[in-house]
């Protein structure tokens, strides 16, 4: 079952494995274009995994077009200061929501993927994943005081707005703060690599690993 709905005064997409509930949550957060209807189609793939999903709209209804890289980030820069509080308010109703065994994980993909780790910050995560997370290093100082969840950290090694040196410096902040992580970096991989609406940015053989990788991570800290 999936819907347009509010949790916590926040807009989304909510999508229900089949049957009776309660089954652990995974929050989608949506690239810098909004949330379309490839954020809509990733929350569905975890519910058929066995998740209460649900992929916030942190524009509040406004959407940038695939390839409008001026509009996406004049709504980043209007939305992203006010992210992490709607992150927070939807982990607060999704905790507790009845359908909910009361574990929560995030995952995020490029902007969504900076707001995947905001998040894990400011609430008890039992799992954060990270798709090529855009500005991250914006967090690593946060990070390195207060930060305690699981971590997968999936990136492109041809990935221009993230260089490599940056992922290596992520995995070793991550190693030197103690919390269980992989940082996983694929060869011939760009931005976006997961993005299977966008055949100019798809890795077909990169994105089934990630998807791999990610389904089983969550299986370990939310099932």
């Amino acid at each position: 079952m999936s819907e347009m709905t509010q949790l916590g005064s926040v807009p989304g997409y909510l999508v229900k494995h089949e049957g009776e509930g309660p089954w652990p949550a995974v929050i989608v957060i949506q690239e810098w274009w909004g949330l379309d209807a490839q954020t809509k189609s990733v929350a569905e793939r975890f519910a058929a995994q066995g998740y209460l999903a649900f992929a916030p709209d942190l524009y509040h209804g406004e959407l940038a077009a695939l390839g409008d890289g001026d509009k996406a980030r004049e709504l980043v820069q209007t939305y992203a200061p006010g992210a992490p509080a709607d992150l927070e308010k939807l982990y607060d109703a999704l905790q507790s929501h009845p359908d909910c065994t009361g574990k929560v994980g995030s995952v995020g993909f490029c902007f969504g993927g900076r707001m995947s780790l905001a998040l894990g910050l400011r609430r008890p995560l039992n799992a954060v994943c990270t798709f090529y997370g855009g500005q991250m290093q914006l967090l690593f100082e946060q990070m390195r005081a207060n930060f305690h969840a699981p971590v997968l950290g999936l990136f492109g090694d041809a990935d221009v707005s993230i260089p490599i040196g940056t992922v290596q410096e992520f995995d070793q902040l991550l190693g030197e703060i103690g919390v269980e992580h992989e940082v996983i970096l694929y060869p011939n991989s760009g931005h976006a690599f997961f993005r299977d609406s966008d055949s100019s940015v798809y890795k077909p053989e990169a994105a089934q690993d990630a998807w791999e990788r990610v389904t089983k991570f969550f299986a370990r800290h939310l099932k």
